[in-house]
C-alpha cells in the first residue's frame, strides 16, 4: 500500500547503537515509507554513515532543541546515553513527536513519573525498545501464557553470560558509571544494558495484559565486578512477583566466551526452553503430555520495534507494544538491585585474569559457577562459592506509578 505522507522520522543518538537505527533506515526506510528528515549529536562524525548522512543532505544538529526550532518530526528515536532519555523523551514528546526511546526506559523513579506525564499530557506514545516484546512470537507467546495455554506460571529463570573487554568500558564517559559528572543517573550495569532485554522479557511475558509487565514483590541481589568500574559486571538475582512466581537471572561480562541467552520457564502444565546457542534457535513449550509447540526466535526480528512504531504513527495508534507499563518493571528491579547490594562486591584478585591481547577480564570458574545455579536455581551464596555475598531482600514499591491501573 502506497501513502500519500511518509512518517518522518529524527535520530537523536548517531553512534553506538544509533548505527543500527541509521543502517536500518536506510536500507529498508522507503519500503515502510518513513523518511529520516534530521540526527542530532555532538559529534556526528563519529557515526559509521556520517559520509552518507552528509551526501544525502540530511540536516545535522547538535542539540534535540535546535532541530525542533526549525523543523518537526512525526517520530523521534532516542538511542542516547541512559542518562539522557527521560530529558530527550519529554523534550521530543511536549513538541507533539512520537517518540521510540532505547532501553532501558530511564535511571530513577523521578524520571519515569516525568517521562509517563509527558507521554500522559501530550497524547503522544512512548515506546521503549526492548527487542524482543515486538516481534510476532513473543506476542504470540505472552497471548498464549495469559490465555493459560500452559497453566499457571511456577518460576522463570535465564542466563546470559556475555565477555566485554576494557574497550567496551572506555568507549564513552558513562559506560559502568553510577551518576554522570552533574549527578544524573545512570545506572549501566551488565543488567542494564546488554542483557537487559533478557531480563526484561520474563517480566513482560508475565504481564496480565498484552501491553503490561507483571508488578515485582521483593528483589534480592548478588552484584559484582571483575572490572575496574562503579556498578557491576555479573550479577544474580531472585526476585518475587505480586503473585509469587520466583524469576531468576543471571548474568556477566566477566567470562572467557559466549554463552545465552538461555532460558527456562516452568508452567504448571508445560516448560518453556529457548538456547541462543542452539543451531536451529527457537522457543519450544514441552507440554506435560509429551507434546510440544513451537514459536520463532525472537532475535531474528529484532528490527521490528521500529517498524511497529512507524506503523502506530501512521495509524494513530497510542498503544504500543512496550510502552512504559511495560518497561517500569525492569527499572525497579534495576533500582531495587542496588539498594540490595549498594556497591559491589569486587571478585578476588587471585582469580581473576586479563589477556593483554583480547583486554578482557574474566574470572575462573565463573561460566562453571552461574551454569550451575542456574541449572539448580539457586543464588551462588547458596552454593557455597567462596566469594559470594548475598544482598538484602527489598520490597518493591509500584503504588507511585501513575497509570490508570496496576501493572
Amino acid at each position: 500500500m502506497v501513502f500519500e505522507t511518509p512518517v518522518t522520522i529524527l535520530l537523536v543518538g548517531i553512534g553506538g547503537y544509533g548505527n543500527t537505527y541509521l543502517d536500518l533506515l536506510f536500507k529498508e526506510g522507503a519500503a515502510h515509507q518513513a523518511i529520516l528528515v534530521g540526527v542530532v549529536d555532538i559529534h556526528p562524525e563519529r557515526s559509521d554513515y556520517y559520509s552518507r548522512i552528509v551526501d544525502q543532505g540530511i540536516p545535522i544538529y547538535s542539540t534535540i532543541e535546535d532541530f525542533f526550532e526549525q523543523a518537526y518530526a512525526d517520530l523521534t528515536i532516542i538511542s542516547t546515553p541512559i542518562h539522557l532519555h527521560a530529558q530527550h523523551s519529554c523534550f521530543a514528546m511536549r513538541q507533539g513527536s512520537h517518540v521510540l526511546c532505547e532501553k532501558p526506559m530511564c535511571a530513577s523513579l523521578s524520571e519515569a513519573k516525568e517521562m509517563i506525564g509527558a507521554r500522559n499530557e501530550t497524547n503522544t506514545f512512548l515506546a521503549i525498545g526492548f527487542n524482543w516484546s515486538f516481534t510476532p512470537a513473543v506476542q504470540r507467546l505472552k497471548a498464549d501464557v495469559i490465555n493459560g495455554v500452559f497453566g499457571k506460571p511456577l518460576r522463570l529463570k535465564t542466563i546470559a553470560l556475555w565477555p566485554r573487554t576494557r574497550d567496551y568500558y572506555t568507549r564513552s564517559s558513562w559506560a559502568g558509571k553510577t551518576y554522570s559528572s552533574n549527578g544524573q543517573p545512570i545506572f549501566d550495569s551488565v543488567a542494564n544494558n546488554a542483557t537487559a532485554h533478557f531480563l526484561h522479557h520474563m517480566f513482560y511475558i508475565l504481564g496480565k495484559e498484552m501491553h503490561t509487565s507483571i508488578a515485582l514483590k521483593t528483589v534480592t541481589a548478588e552484584l559484582y565486578r571483575a572490572n575496574p568500574i562503579e556498578t557491576f559486571d555479573t550479577c544474580a538475582t531472585r526476585i518475587i512477583t505480586e503473585n509469587d512466581i520466583e524469576i531468576l537471572f543471571y548474568a556477566s561480562h566477566a567470562v572467557e566466551t559466549y554463552q545465552g541467552p538461555h532460558f527456562v520457564f516452568e508452567f504448571e502444565n508445560a516448560t518453556l526452553t529457548y538456547s541462543m546457542d542452539e543451531e536451529e534457535r527457537q522457543v519450544i513449550a514441552h507440554f506435560n503430555d509429551g507434546s510440544k509447540k513451537y514459536y520463532a526466535d525472537p532475535e531474528q526480528e529484532r528490527p521490528r520495534k521500529l517498524w511497529t512504531c512507524i506503523e502506530a504513527v501512521r495509524t494513530h495508534s497510542n498503544q504500543v507494544l512496550c510502552g512504559p507499563e511495560a518497561a517500569a518493571s525492569h527499572m525497579l528491579a534495576i533500582h531495587a538491585m542496588h539498594q540490595s547490594v549498594p556497591e559491589a562486591i569486587a571478585f578476588p584478585e587471585q582469580i581473576k585474569r586479563f589477556d593483554s591481547d583480547t583486554k578482557l577480564t574474566w574470572v575462573t570458574g565463573l561460566s562453571e559457577g552461574l551454569m550451575e545455579c542456574y541449572s539448580q536455581g539457586i543464588l551462588p551464596s547458596e552454593s557455597g562459592l567462596v566469594w559470594s555475598r548475598r544482598g538484602k531482600t527489598i520490597a518493591v514499591d509500584h503504588s507511585w506509578l501513575p497509570f490508570n491501573q496496576k501493572i
